[in-house]
């Protein structure tokens, strides 16, 4: 969601850095970065760049893009919801070459990165509404199902060429499984031992330690004690030519950072594919970074806002300086971002701070990542793609209705049967249709019917009429942003004929929002209505 209407509040963006809080984001950046460094190399090595990409990302992320941003407490950085698209990507311009498909990529991440710039300098930060929650969603399930497809025959010691689409891999799991390497899964089973009951620990200084920590430290241990370096296990089984136990099981680095520099190739530029590539990592990259810096302005201890747009423009200059040397597209990362505010951060400079860190660790300590278990960075990867897919997810979108949960599963059937963009365009697809057969006319889907008027000196009523939906309701929001704090504000939809799940969580967080900065704001014509669920931002239409 676009928060841009609090841009001018009291409790705006500030980039001074209090001098009582440099401690504390100090010990922020350090404690983040224990947790970004094994996400940052998994990341990297499940998208098929090399380690260091990940790593040049949030060193970008924390360096640069936190002096320019316009949060306060995100964590930028690569992050999982990536790794499909740029999978695809080195697959599909490379041909098979991956070192090719690697230098194209990067190619794609720089166009990318300068598309997001000019999304930014046209605001278009509020346009993420145009994409519909349960749309969304789906689009994060189903990358997190391709996730644990891809990685669950690495927590089992198997390389496996995958054919077809995902849900020809998701069927060929069933088969792979019987030829895992039993030290390499055991290193595995550990991990996620550790990342599922580490988090219930009560103990408070215990609690502050980071499981990726745990998982990586383990991991190397192991991995010494079963000597990976030299391993070459042994099988009863005759394997299949698409699966190779043979490794390696670790991380292979660089001898020095300069060498983990790599330079774009653009000779692709004019292929359909590569513009796929561009729209899809433009696309995906956008939405989370929107998304994350908004869900992190809620658990902003000092109420602070962020300038998505502001926000969007920063990644994009991050993304195209990373893009140019070798690493990985990032965005703004949530999981970090919630662990940069348990731990304290009070600004900006806890991000940086983790960038700092980050790059003195590569520099003093390459040889300790050498040493790192796939299998444990797999486990960790396995266990974000499940929590982007659990069953919860699916629980959640079904208290908003039926509705919601048809959206959502069309979309990940959608995304894993063909691909992400189409994916997307599928679950929309979806939605529209619902609406239509609801009875929203087609002059309806892209225009809405509203009225701002202005009452007395600090009182408004907007009235809306006909449908409210996902796809119409830009105009009207842009508008909202600019009426001034501290005043009445009625939204009057008793003459709305369909208000959807969307619009329903807008007004829910504009209203509260607006009563937090000491105005009042209240919302009649509902009692009409009949809600799709007990949701209270359920979908309501008219009876």
């Amino acid at each position: 969601m676009d928060n841009s209407f609090n841009s001018s509040t009291d409790k705006s963006i500030s980039s001074t850095w209090k001098t009582a809080d440099w401690r504390t984001d100090i010990v922020a950046g350090f404690l983040v970065f224990l947790i970004a460094l094994p996400l940052s190399l998994g990341v990297a090595v499940a998208s098929g760049f090399p380690p260091m990409a990940g790593i040049i990302s949030a060193i970008i992320g924390g360096l640069l893009v936190s002096r320019i941003n316009g949060s306060s407490l995100t964590i930028v950085g690569p992050a999982a919801g990536l790794i499909v698209v740029i999978f695809a990507s080195v697959q599909n311009l490379g041909s098979g070459d991956m070192l090719a498909g690697y230098r194209y990529t990067l190619a794609a991440i720089v166009i990318s990165g300068l598309l997001q710039i000019v999304l930014g300098h046209f605001k278009a930060g509020r346009l993420a509404v145009f994409f519909p929650a349960s749309v969304v969603h789906g689009m994060l399930a189903a990358i997190g199902i391709i996730i644990m497809t891809k990685q669950l025959p690495v927590m089992l010691g198997l390389q496996v060429e995958t054919t077809g689409n995902m849900l020809r891999a998701i069927l060929q799991l069933l088969h792979v499984q019987a030829f895992f390497v039993p030290k390499i899964a055991l290193i595995a089973l550990f991990a996620l031992c550790i990342l599922i009951g580490w988090p219930s620990l009560q103990h408070p200084v215990l609690k502050k330690v980071p499981a990726p920590l745990l998982v990586i430290m383990l991991g190397i241990g192991l991995g010494y004690l079963f000597d990976l370096q030299h391993f070459h296990p042994e099988t009863l089984f005759n394997l299949p030519e698409t699966i190779n136990i043979n490794g390696p099981f670790l991380i292979t680095m660089p001898d020095n950072l300069a060498a983990s520099i790599f330079f774009p190739d653009f000779s692709k530029v004019s292929s359909a594919s590569f513009w796929e590539s561009v729209i899809s990592i433009c696309l995906v990259g956008s939405l989370e970074t929107l998304l994350s810096s908004a869900a992190v302005d809620k658990l902003d201890p000092e109420k602070r806002y962020s300038d998505l747009n502001k926000d969007l423009q920063a990644i994009g200059i991050g993304n195209t300086l990373s893009g140019m040397i070798g690493g990985l597209p990032m965005i703004a990362e949530i999981v970090r971002s919630s662990a940069n505010i348990d731990y304290g951060a009070k600004s900006g400079w806890s991000n940086f701070w983790h960038g700092g860190f980050l790059l003195l660790f590569v520099l003093l300590f390459p040889q300790i990542i050498d040493s790192i278990p796939l299998a444990s960075l797999a486990a960790l990867l396995v266990y974000i793609g499940f929590r982007l897919a659990s069953p919860q997810a699916f629980a959640k979108t079904l208290d908003l209705g039926k509705e919601q949960l048809y959206i959502f599963v069309v979309t990940i059937v959608s995304v894993l049967a063909t691909n992400l963009l189409l994916g997307v365009m599928l679950g929309i697809a979806a939605k529209l249709l619902i609406h239509a057969v609801r009875g929203v006319p087609l002059k309806n889907v892209l225009s809405i019917s509203y009225h701002i008027h202005h009452e007395h000196d600090h009182g408004y009523r907007i009235k809306v009429d006909g449908s409210a939906i996902f796809s119409n309701f830009i105009a009207l929001k842009s508008e909202l942003a600019m009426l001034p704090k501290g005043g009445f504000i009625v939204f009057d939809l008793a003459d709305v004929y369909l208000i959807d799940h969307t619009v329903m969580e807008f007004i829910h967080a504009y209203k509260k929002d607006y009563i937090e900065h000491g105005g009042r704001c209240e919302v009649h014509g509902l009692s009409e209505h009949a809600a799709a669920s007990g949701h209270r931002l359920a979908a309501r239409i008219k009876q």
